[in-house]
């Protein structure tokens, strides 16, 4: 990890509110991102023109964008241009460019690396042939090498390797491979000694409608699936792409259906902490490991079944569940039959306080104990996680409701276009990064290792001076709209008063 993720977590003993929402209270300490000038992508922002209505002029990036969203008709001009290229440069058809570029992930640089090393080794690869193996029949009629009938010539279709199938042998072999999957891209002559690709425009020729329309989905989705600098939106239901420019500092990639990931791991955007941490904490998150940690601290074993049992009050005499119903003491696992009062009631047991000052119940003792303190410390950093991821959602769907219905309300009554009132979003945006940050934090600290004191020290340090930044921006926030809004009551109250002294009958005064 670098040095901007050198941070802890602090442990707090008080837990923040139910409706507090983006204070955080004191068990946060602080949602500290330390992030570099080369790695941020929420920073400080510039003013502009208050004359201007044009919100795109707000910059609130400190460095240009290192990614490009994109929708399907982008992907699909993306795709008709590296084929354009690649069939001027090679002089070939643009059927054959697209299938090197298929058969070569989508890299322009590495069909030309390829084609001018030796175009022959790669027309063999890919199955580009130049001339047919075989002549193909000419005005006379032939067998079908497939359902073995013959057929006149205008039924009989073949590859560039010139082996003839009638049309309905084709049609029901290009069915299907669609029908099997994305395989079909790079779909080759039925013909069993032949290895010559079939191109998209037999596929056009023979195939259904409904079958080409598999096939063009399968050849959209290959530019992105195939293609290294491209990845899908992991958002439900979301069918934008992303091409990313490899080398770039940050991983972090926000789609127009609003959802955050890292680039790198395909996770929710959790920088600054490494994906390596991510994927320990999710994976733990949704593991049996702490079920087993909780049975270890919280139950002990009936003495009879095996079966654990939990303890959370009352006396010491246990009576297990049927069928089993043996009866033990929970401190020394015991049969019931030989305590009472003698051995110290229904509260105590002497036996068990004389044994283990003999050193007997000392291991599993320690290993009860040791899978509590983990217990404890796992719930410890979970619970704040979570409750800040929720905290995150909140802000989310208020910061949806003040952009769909707030901000037009806030518009009209300052009389002015809400270009002017995006800084009020940008603060929001600001407070769900805060959010997002600190949520990951929490994972950081819990797989920071303890004896790494002067870290752990470090991080508490920057965790509890920077925490407060929420809170001060939600307090912006508050008395930015009380602001306005008290203005907008004395301007009413102005105007009430013009119009009662307007309409106010004409009044003579003696002196």
């Amino acid at each position: 990890m670098e040095s901007e993720d050198d941070f802890d977590m602090h442990d707090a003993n008080n837990e923040s509110g139910e409706d507090d929402f983006y204070s955080g209270g004191e068990d946060d300490a602080g949602a500290m991102a330390v992030y570099d000038d080369s790695d941020a992508d929420v920073a400080d922002y510039e003013f502009i023109d208050n004359d201007s209505d044009d919100s795109d002029d707000l910059i609130s990036h400190r460095h240009q964008q290192n990614y490009t969203i994109l929708s399907e008709v982008d992907i699909r001009q993306h795709q008709e241009d590296d084929i354009m290229r690649i069939s001027t440069v090679l002089s070939i058809s643009k059927v054959e460019a697209s299938i090197l570029l298929r058969y070569y992930s989508w890299s322009v640089s590495k069909v030309h690396d390829e084609w001018f090393a030796d175009e022959e080794k790669v027309r063999r690869s890919v199955g580009l042939l130049e001339k047919p193996v075989v002549p193909f029949p000419d005005g006379r009629e032939m067998t079908c090498g497939i359902c073995f009938e013959n057929h006149s010539y205008d039924r009989l279709h073949a590859a560039a390797c010139g082996h003839p199938f009638c049309k309905s042998c084709w049609a029901g072999y290009i069915s299907t491979a669609i029908n099997d999957g994305p395989g079909c891209l790079m779909l080759r002559c039925p013909d069993p000694s032949c290895a010559a690709v079939v191109g998209q425009d037999m596929v056009n020729a023979l195939a259904s409608v409904e079958d080409r329309q598999k096939y063009f989905r399968y050849f959209i989705r290959s530019y992105v699936e195939d293609n290294r600098k491209t990845k899908w939106c992991p958002a439900p239901g979301c069918d934008y792409a992303v091409e990313f420019i490899l080398g770039s500092g940050s991983y972090d990639v926000t789609c127009h259906c609003s959802y955050s990931f890292c680039w790198k791991c395909a996770e929710e955007a959790h920088r600054p902490v490494d994906c390596g941490t991510v994927a320990k904490w999710i994976l733990k998150n949704s593991a049996e490991s702490e079920n087993m940690n909780w049975i270890l601290a919280n139950s002990k074993p009936c003495p009879k079944c095996k079966r654990p049992i939990e303890k959370n009050q009352g006396c010491m005499h246990i009576t297990c569940t049927p069928p089993c119903k043996f009866e033990f003491c929970w401190l020394c696992l015991g049969s019931w039959s030989e305590h009472g009062e003698r051995t110290g009631g229904f509260y105590a047991c002497n036996r068990y306080e004389t044994a283990k000052q003999d050193g007997v119940y000392d291991e599993a003792e320690k290993r009860r104990e040791m899978a509590k303190n983990s217990l404890e410390r796992y719930t410890h950093y979970y619970e704040r996680w979570a409750t800040n991821q929720s905290s995150r959602q909140k802000a989310l769907a208020d910061l949806q409701q003040m952009q769909s219905v707030h901000l037009e309300k806030l518009s009209d009554i300052q009389c002015q276009p809400e270009s002017q009132l995006k800084f009020i979003t940008e603060a929001w945006l600001q407070i769900v990064e805060c959010r997002r940050v600190l949520k990951w934090t929490y994972a950081y600290g819990y797989y920071l290792p303890e004896h790494e004191h002067a870290k752990r020290q470090f991080f508490e340090y920057l965790q509890g001076n920077n925490s407060p930044f929420i809170i001060y921006s939600f307090i912006f926030l508050f008395y930015l709209l009380l602001a306005i809004c008290t203005s907008v009551v004395k301007v009413c109250a102005f105007a009430l008063c013009l119009e009662q002294k307007q309409f106010r009958p004409f009044q003579t005064r003696h002196i």
